[in-house]
């Protein structure tokens, strides 16, 4: 199984279109995302096209592959037009690994939840990484519309046998092999 995993859209109908074409290009079989979909937050600009409709259409047209977490800028209105479920945090197993799904402003590299994991996703700072910590990969997609401290547009697939954190042309920035 191969899994797309995708955060901080906030709103920019560009890359929300971009989902579709990555999640075949990447022959996915699920995509979760790790919240902050449609709205561009106060502390950051309006995004590329902003369109936060739109970016509802383009997910909800894959919303039999979504698997999603609220992010600190979603609220109750984000889940009505939604298709999907946005959940609180979420425990996923992945090709037999448990990976803990989250937006990160609670849980985190430094701040675990109480629940043994292999792997924790999170989103929240705009910023692609994969790290390993004390037996658990900490990995974060970085913002797909919105990145953050020199990094670039970004997303994350995890498979069988690796992780990769990919910019929005494929080219992988960063991987770690199981």
């Amino acid at each position: 199984m191969k899994a797309l995993v995708v955060s901080d859209i906030h709103g920019s109908s560009y890359y929300a279109n971009k989902i579709p074409e990555i999640f075949e290009k990447e022959k996915a079989d699920k995509i979760i995302l790790l919240g902050d979909l449609y709205y561009h937050g106060p502390r950051n600009p309006l995004t590329k096209e902003y369109a936060p409709m739109k970016v509802a259409e383009a997910l909800n047209s894959l919303k039999q592959y979504i698997e999603a977490v609220k992010g600190n800028c979603d609220a109750e209105v984000d889940e009505m037009i939604s298709e999907f479920k946005l959940n609180d945090n979420l425990l996923l197993d992945i090709n037999g690994k448990k990976v803990f799904c989250t937006h990160g402003q609670n849980y985190n590299i430094d701040n675990l939840p109480n629940k043994k994991i292999d792997i924790m996703l999170y989103g929240h700072f705009h910023t692609g990484f994969i790290k390993e910590k004390d037996g658990i990969i900490f990995a974060n997609p970085g913002s797909i519309s919105l990145p953050k401290d020199n990094t670039e547009n970004s997303y994350l697939t995890i498979d069988e046998e690796k992780m990769e954190l990919k910019n929005t042309d494929g080219k992988v920035i960063d991987s770690i092999n199981f």
